[in-house]
């Protein structure tokens, strides 16, 4: 199984947010925002999650999500 990494962090640096202020602006837990940003690779992720995340950031999924492997 492939596993990500979501680039949280890098984009939420570019806007000027801490991550409590992603959780707000996304309405995500800011305990699963943090995990997310933290993780250095993961199997899995909500879909709505990462939806919400990249319409916040004014981006598209794609840009979001690192693949580590595959």
């Amino acid at each position: 199984m492939g596993r990500m990494r979501l680039r949280i962090r890098e984009f939420a640096q570019e806007k000027g947010w801490t991550l409590r202020e992603v959780s707000n602006r996304t309405g995500i837990p800011c305990t699963r925002i943090a995990t997310y940003a933290s993780s250095p690779g993961m199997a899995t992720v909500d879909y709505t999650a990462l939806n919400k995340m990249a319409r916040v950031f004014d981006i598209v999924i794609e840009d979001l999500v690192e693949i580590l492997e595959q």
